[in-house]
């Protein structure tokens, strides 16, 4: 085992091909540290990158990368359907390989530090990275960018590191300390936005929903469809083919079907083998296919092994 850590940043733009690009290329350029995956989504205006490594190599990747979206992305002229408070949204360290918790705790608080004094970001601790109070990623997203001034001039709402105000053009971000999650949509045979969102209020937790479970109700304009967009926080507590057959149960009763699903990024090959177990494949057989026939059942859009996070990352290293 390796002292290895995961990060999956995410970029307010969905679009302009140039700012990814910028970005793809100050993560790629650190030694170290690998991109694993990059995907840019123009309804949500949002872009999301994987990435893993060695850790200092890793926050020296992230690093290059704030920089290039604090130049380059402007809040004020940015739109999408997802919520968002900073042009870097959100930063999550994830322990992979012998790397603890506790380390990368310790570590998205160093790299907190770091960002908030070189770009002048007002930056908020969550999940784990906040101690025993804790503070959800949906807590500080609330308020919107356009709401995010007012927010932190009420009592308890300062940031731990940084100003006091937004940054003019990139507002702030969120780093935190997390365990593996999974960001998987599922798009409905129907135009209209209600239904999605009265599935997604009954899938997700906060709603007596299921556990672990976070969902909105979106319209995609590219594909004109409704969609429940989904985090699944803890895929132990709440395996995958749970929330497919959830949310296809719950679609029923609206009247509408399921069409197909999507990963945004990579999953942890553990997820899908729980699916490949669920509908009965042979544990015997080799990894990649069971993965594969486990992500054809959930109707994973363009899914390919390596959207497995531990093959991707066998297979970029050159490892067996």
């Amino acid at each position: 085992m390796e002292s290895l850590v995961e990060s999956v940043p995410n970029f307010s733009e969905g679009s302009r091909q140039d700012t990814l690009g910028e970005i793809e290329t100050a993560i790629g350029s650190v030694g170290g540290a690998w991109l694993l995956d990059a995907s840019a989504d123009a309804d949500h205006g949002r872009s999301v990158f994987t990435v893993a490594g060695f850790p200092g190599r890793v926050m020296t990747a992230l690093e290059a990368a704030v920089a290039v979206a604090v130049e380059r992305i402007d809040l004020r002229l940015q739109h999408g359907q997802h919520p968002r408070i900073g042009a870097v949204d959100v930063i999550p360290f994830i322990p992979m390989g012998d790397t603890t918790m506790e380390q990368c705790i310790e570590g998205a608080r160093r790299f907190a530090a770091t960002v908030a004094e070189r770009f002048g970001l007002p930056v908020y601790l969550y999940g784990q990275a906040t101690g025993a109070a804790g503070r959800t990623l949906a807590d500080i997203r609330r308020p919107g960018f356009e709401g995010l001034d007012a927010a932190m001039q009420q009592p308890g709402n300062t940031p731990d590191f940084g100003p006091s105000r937004p940054h003019p053009t990139a507002g702030a971000t969120a780093v935190g300390a997390r365990r593996p999650l999974i960001a998987y949509n599922i798009q409905l045979a129907s135009t209209d936005v209600a239904v999605a969102r009265r599935i997604a209020a009954r899938v997700r937790e906060r709603d007596g929903g299921l556990p672990a479970v976070q969902a909105l109700g979106l319209f995609l304009d590219s594909q004109g469809c409704a969609q429940v967009s989904m985090n699944v926080l803890d895929h132990e507590r709440t395996p995958l083919w749970r929330v497919w057959e959830t949310v296809a149960q719950e679609a029923r009763r609206e009247g509408v079907s399921v069409l197909d699903s999507e990963l945004i990024g990579l999953a942890p090959v553990g997820t899908l083998l729980q699916v490949a177990d669920h509908i009965g494949l042979a544990s015997g057989r080799p990894v990649a296919d069971r993965v594969g026939e486990a992500a054809a059942w959930l109707r994973i859009r363009h899914f390919e092994p390596g959207m497995a996070l531990e093959l991707r990352l066998a297979a970029i290293r050159g490892d067996s």
